[in-house]
C-alpha cells in the first residue's frame, strides 16, 4: 500500500492510461473536482496568484504564498495534490529550499521550469528561459533534495524552450532529455502549437511525459495523448475559469433580478450528488464534538433554528 501522496501518485502515474488532473485554485474547487471522481489534482500556479493576491501568473507571487496554498490543497483532499513551483523562486540554491518546502506540505510533488526571473504564463509572450546547463543544474538540486528529504515526492521538470523567446522545438525536446537524466521523475514540454509537435515529444523524450492541456496547445483528449506517449494531463484553468464565469454570470444575474438569483442559486445546490454543508465537512465537525465534548454541550442541537449539519 501506498505510504504517502507522492507514492500513491507514483502508482498513478506508471499505471495504464493517462492520468487526467484537473486544476484547483484553492481546497474548495480541489474539493469539487475529488468528488468527482478524479484520482488526482493539479494545484495550478496562475489560479493560486489570482485566487490569493489577485494578481496574473506573471512572477507577482511569492515561494511561501504558493506553498501555503499547496499545504492547505493537499489537506483538503485523500488524493494526491501536484504543485506548481514556478521557476523555483531563484537559482538552484533557492530551488533546494522550494523542494524541502514543499515536501513539507505532504503534497505528491511539484513541478519546476527553466525560465529567468520574473517569470510568466506558459501560454503568454515574451517568455526567457535560462541556459541549459543552468536549467540541468537546478533540476538535480530539486532531485537531491527530493532525495533527501523524501524519495517518493515526485520532480516533475518543465522547459518553456518553444515558446520563449527564439523559441525552438529541438531544444524544448533536448532539454526535456536532460531533465529526465539529472533526475526528473516526469519532462513538462509546455506549449506544442499542433499535434505534429505533440507527436514528435512523445517520440523523442525519453520517460514520463505531462502534457498541459492550456493556452495555445491542441485540444487533445486522455486518449490521443496516450497514442502519442504522453503519461499525464492537467486541465489548469478548469477551476479557476469556472468559478470566474459563474460568479460574474450570478452577480449579473442578482443585480438585475434580485432575490430570484439566489432561488436559482440554491436549486442547482439541490441538484448536487451530494449536501452543501456535508461537502463542507459539517457532519466531522460534529462527530468530533460528540466523541471530545461534554455531554450536556450536544444539547444546543435541540431546538434550535438551521441546516441539520449532523450525519443521518
Amino acid at each position: 500500500m501506498p505510504t504517502s501522496h507522492g507514492a500513491e501518485f507514483r502508482e498513478l502515474i506508471e499505471a495504464d492510461g493517462v492520468l487526467v488532473m484537473p486544476g484547483a485554485h484553492d481546497p474548495m474547487t480541489a474539493k469539487a473536482i475529488e468528488r468527482a471522481g478524479f484520482d488526482a489534482v493539479y494545484m495550478t500556479g496562475y489560479g493560486t496568484s489570482l485566487s490569493r493576491a489577485g494578481v496574473p501568473d506573471a512572477g507577482l507571487i511569492t515561494m511561501s504564498e504558493m506553498v501555503a496554498n499547496a499545504n492547505a490543497v493537499q489537506e483538503a483532499v485523500d488524493v494526491p495534490v501536484l504543485g506548481d513551483a514556478d521557476n523555483g523562486y531563484g537559482n538552484a540554491t533557492n530551488v533546494v529550499r522550494t523542494i524541502r518546502e514543499y515536501v513539507k506540505t505532504g503534497a505528491a510533488g511539484c513541478h519546476i521550469e527553466d525560465q529567468t526571473f520574473p517569470k510568466r504564463c506558459g501560454h503568454t509572450k515574451g517568455r526567457q528561459v535560462i541556459s541549459r546547463e543552468e536549467a540541468v543544474g537546478k533540476v538535480r538540486a530539486a532531485a537531491d533534495a527530493r532525495d533527501e528529504r523524501n524519495e517518493a515526492f515526485v520532480v516533475v521538470a518543465r522547459t518553456d524552450a518553444r515558446g520563449a523567446v527564439g523559441g525552438d522545438l529541438d531544444e524544448a525536446i533536448e532539454r526535456a532529455n536532460a531533465f529526465l537524466d539529472a533526475g526528473a521523475d516526469v519532462a513538462f514540454v509546455e506549449g506544442p502549437t499542433d499535434e505534429a509537435e505533440v507527436e514528435r515529444i512523445g517520440e523523442e523524450v525519453d520517460g514520463p511525459l505531462l502534457y498541459n492541456l492550456a493556452g495555445i496547445s491542441p485540444q487533445l483528449d486522455a486518449d490521443a495523448l496516450e497514442g502519442y506517449g504522453f503519461d499525464l494531463v492537467i486541465y489548469p484553468s478548469l477551476g479557476m475559469q469556472t468559478t470566474i464565469a459563474a460568479v460574474y454570470k450570478r452577480a449579473v444575474q442578482y443585480r438585475e433580478e434580485g432575490a430570484a438569483a439566489f432561488a436559482e442559486m440554491e436549486a442547482e445546490m439541490e441538484a448536487l450528488p451530494f449536501d452543501f454543508h456535508e461537502f463542507a465537512g459539517f457532519p466531522e465537525v460534529v462527530a468530533q464534538e460528540e466523541a471530545y465534548l461534554p455531554e450536556a454541550e450536544m444539547e444546543k442541537y435541540e431546538g434550535t433554528l438551521g441546516a441539520d449539519v449532523q450525519e443521518d
